[in-house]
């Protein structure tokens, strides 16, 4: 079943046309990115007939029963690529979470035919991915990381660490991850005792998940530690952009943990410069996206983790003037010859929560008036809300979509303030 939405909008005819795999804010995000950079309407295939998407009158939006089957989306995507096989129009697809990403990645001898398809291939996916591997890496390059030790699900390995508690513990693959259940799941478990996490290992065993099991050195600090990178790496493998944030704030629902959900664009040398010694050095290419923690103990930024795709976050570049979208058309759509690299210098802020839950949770006092600061300046962007799509329906949903995050943040952090 197809639901065609235009509303009367005008829109500029281009010879590419994006097709966005999913319905969160990271496929408004981009909905957003791709109409003002180019006026153009975004082709968005998901299924749910709810949240940002279905309320856009910016996209031609197709909802697809049962799109979460691998053959279901390649069936669509084939027939969509068919649609367009005459027209001279190119389609760029994006996919809006790891799976799609994985399964576009898998199937590009079926696909390329029909979409430009801007991520890596599957060895160098399958060598990174696993966070095992990308800490090997960086361990070669010497680039900081934490203190890990590798748990094997599968041979239940004896813990051998010589980091103290509390320590994190997380899956070394995250794909796999999504399938198991089992009593007690949470994306990231930050644990106090030996006896915590024998029991979520144990737990663990008891799942569908057989790979590998990172345990970590706890680096202190709060959200604000946080810093998160995005790059973009041309044809030919070399880093062109690089857009360095500081976290404000982290979502703590256990299924979301560690998402940031605010963040204040700033330049960062250090982190980009290591970030394009990695990349460079693997042959990486399209969009990547780095979470980084700075340590307080030592003064280092420690790399926890790449995604091979622009993260939830990703406006923060194109809220502080670096829009994503065109990265990608003039490297793939438009093949433009590239030179140098940009590093994004603007200060703006970034948020999808509001302006109470930044001045009422966000730790560091020195932080929290810098962005309210930005907040008085007007400096500010909520990716959510933005006045070519601000129909009556988008406006109830953006308000009760920004008290949701107030109620989530006084469940699972209480009263501070």
């Amino acid at each position: 079943m197809c639901d065609r939405r235009e509303d009367a909008m005008q829109f500029t005819t281009h010879d590419f046309r994006p097709v966005i795999l999913g319905g969160d804010i990271t496929a408004y995000s981009l909905v957003r990115t791709f109409h003002e950079a180019y006026g153009l309407q975004p082709l968005v295939v998901n299924m749910t007939r709810s949240g940002p998407i279905a309320l856009s009158r910016l996209v031609e939006h197709r909802y697809v029963e049962n799109l979460e089957q691998e053959q279901v989306l390649l069936d669509t995507l084939v027939s969509i690529g068919r649609e367009y096989e005459s027209t001279g129009i190119k389609l760029l697809v994006i996919g809006c979470g790891d799976w799609y990403v994985r399964i576009l990645i898998e199937n590009k001898d079926l696909l390329s035919p029909y979409y430009l398809i801007p991520y890596i291939d599957e060895d160098l996916l399958n060598r990174i991915v696993r966070k095992d591997g990308f800490y090997e890496i960086l361990a070669d390059l010497g680039i900081a990381h934490p203190g890990t030790f590798v748990y094997d699900v599968a041979e239940d390995t004896p813990l051998d660490f010589d980091f103290p508690f509390p320590v994190v513990a997380k899956p070394a693959d995250s794909a796999l991850y999504h399938y198991a259940q089992f009593p007690g799941k949470k994306k990231v478990f930050i644990l106090d005792s030996r006896a915590e996490l024998e029991e979520v290992l144990r737990n663990v065993r008891s799942s569908t998940y057989d790979y590998k099991f990172l345990i970590q050195e706890f680096i202190p600090g709060a959200d604000t530690g946080m810093r998160v990178l995005t790059c973009y790496s041309d044809a030919s493998g070399t880093v062109r952009f690089a857009s360095a944030g500081h976290t404000l704030l982290e979502e703590h629902v256990p299924s979301a943990i560690g998402n940031p959900c605010a963040i204040i664009s700033e330049p960062n040398e250090r982190i980009v410069a290591d970030a394009t010694a990695f990349l460079e050095h693997i042959g990486y290419t399209g969009f990547s996206n780095f979470d980084v923690k700075y340590d307080p103990r030592d003064g280092s930024y420690k790399f926890f983790e790449i995604n091979v795709r622009l993260g939830r976050s990703n406006f923060y570049n194109t809220a502080a003037g670096y829009n994503v979208a065109e990265w990608m058309v003039r490297d793939l759509v438009r093949n433009e010859p590239m030179e140098g690299v940009q590093v994004a210098t603007n200060e703006h802020l970034f948020t999808f929560v509001p302006k109470y839950v930044i001045s009422r949770y966000v730790a560091d006092d020195a932080m929290r008036e810098r962005a309210m600061g930005l907040f008085r300046e007007g400096r500010w962007s909520d990716p959510q809300v933005y006045a070519p799509d601000l129909t009556l329906k988008r406006r109830a949903y953006n308000a009760a979509y920004h008290l949701n995050q107030v109620r989530k943040f006084h469940r699972y952090l209480g009263r501070q303030r």
